[in-house]
């Protein structure tokens, strides 16, 4: 949620932020200004009535009690057609109030000045790449054949269970997944320094509001209902990402400045419709509904943002550091962002397969946008007053594609798997294979 403050003072300029991404939002700043203006008028005149009837009411008390009964009685009528006055103008408010919420939590947030500006994903800058590329001495097989040929991953049962877009990992596959999660986890919790969090996997609504996942996507949520009752429907959503519960642990708190910052990892399967996504429900892994995934979540002081975001993006490249998969770090253009983050860094994983990169994590500062959406404040040492923490996410990493690349950089020419050394005390193994 946008500082409606920063809107109503500097709206050129929110114009300008807004029109960056590409998605023409600006137009509706006018509409949300006058809405503003209406609904802090129609509040002004209230108080004033309702002041005004507080008044009226003392003076028939005391009309009454000189027995001038006839003169209140004449102040009653007026004061029941302040009341019905007020009970108009309240309503009125109330639809106002309604209008101007539903604009505000549509509006995303405002690029931070060094994104870069451009419409889509070719505005996107590449700022650094780890690693050399594989030479292969056979042609690199993909991933969909290693799976099938080592029994990683049976698709077309995976299929049959539930439909496209959904996996079943079996045998060494089911515990390289495994494996690569637990990796994750402790590389997060023992050398950088987060608290591990094993968060619901549904959510109310007002966590995906929190978010920022809705109202916008709400059609790419599976939404939960309870047995047979219909009425239920859309109370609980499948998560989308760890993201929506863990972000709003501390929703509708007031934290301490000294509890800052809150570095929380988790992991979770992650279940997203994607209505209409193009790629969805084609063979492989590289787009699939249920996938499991890492999650990095910071809440942090508003003057440290943007150094935990650039620890957070770093330790992210550490996984795929360790595991000597290459890759590259891209900053996303004002066009390519997603709808609640100020700044966007996405992490790229060679595939030799596929002959491209895949993204595996996407670290990004929301700011103070998810937390005033969530109510989620801290208590400022110095002033005491209360303000909106920054508040952080990223994957770290998000499999199947990182299963994706590791696969198709560690193959062998006789369809074996070299496993990574780091992960192997995990796997039990170090090689998949005949």
């Amino acid at each position: 949620m946008l500082d409606v403050r920063v809107v109503r003072e500097r709206p050129d300029w929110v114009r300008e932020r807004l029109a960056s991404r590409h998605g023409g939002d600006e137009r509706f700043i006018d509409d949300l200004l006058e809405l503003d203006r209406r609904r802090r008028a129609l509040i002004a005149e209230s108080e004033g009535l309702q002041a005004e009837r507080k008044r009226a009411s003392k003076e028939i008390g005391a009309l009454m009690g000189q027995k001038r009964f006839e003169e209140a009685e004449t102040r009653k009528q007026a004061v029941r057609e302040l009341g019905d006055r007020i009970e108009s103008m309240q309503r009125e408010l109330k639809e106002v109030e309604a209008r101007f919420e539903e604009l505000m939590s549509r509006l995303p947030n405002l690029p931070h000045e060094s994104v870069p500006v451009g419409a889509d994903a070719d505005g996107n800058v590449v700022v650094r790449e780890w690693g050399e590329r594989r030479q292969f001495d056979f042609e690199p097989r993909p991933h969909t054949e290693l799976c099938e040929r080592l029994g990683l991953v049976d698709f077309a049962r995976g299929a049959k269970l539930a439909g496209s877009g959904f996996l079943l990992y079996t045998g060494w596959g089911a515990r390289l997944e495994r494996a690569l999660i637990q990796f994750l986890l402790d590389l997060h919790v023992r050398e950088h320094g987060y608290t591990e969090v094993s968060p619901p996997f549904v959510v109310g609504r007002h966590c995906m509001f929190g978010v920022g996942q809705f109202p916008k996507f709400e059609d790419q949520a599976y939404a939960v209902q309870e047995g047979l009752d219909a009425e239920t429907l859309g109370r609980l959503y499948l998560i989308p990402t760890a993201e929506a519960p863990v972000a709003n642990i501390h929703r509708e708190e007031i934290l301490a400045e000294a509890d800052l910052p809150i570095r929380y990892v988790a992991y979770s399967p992650c279940f997203r419709a994607e209505a209409g996504a193009a790629g969805v429900g084609t063979r492989g892994m590289i787009r699939v509904h249920q996938f499991d995934k890492v999650e990095l979540i910071k809440v942090v002081h508003p003057d440290h943002g943007y150094e935990e975001l650039e620890s957070m993006v770093a330790d992210a490249e550490r996984v795929l550091q360790r595991l000597g998969l290459p890759y590259r770090t891209v900053l996303l253009c004002t066009g390519d962002m997603g709808f609640a983050a100020a700044k966007t860094y996405d992490i790229e994983v060679w595939a030799p397969g596929q002959g491209q990169f895949l993204e595996v994590s996407s670290c990004s500062n929301c700011e103070d946008f998810q937390a005033r959406r969530m109510a989620l404040r801290f208590k400022s040492a110095v002033d005491g007053k209360n303000r909106f923490p920054h508040v952080l996410n990223g994957s770290g990493t998000a499999l199947a594609r990182l299963y994706v690349a590791l696969l198709e950089n560690c193959q062998q020419a006789d369809g074996r798997i070299v496993i990574p050394e780091p992960l192997r005390p995990y796997l039990g193994a170090e090689v998949i294979g005949p």
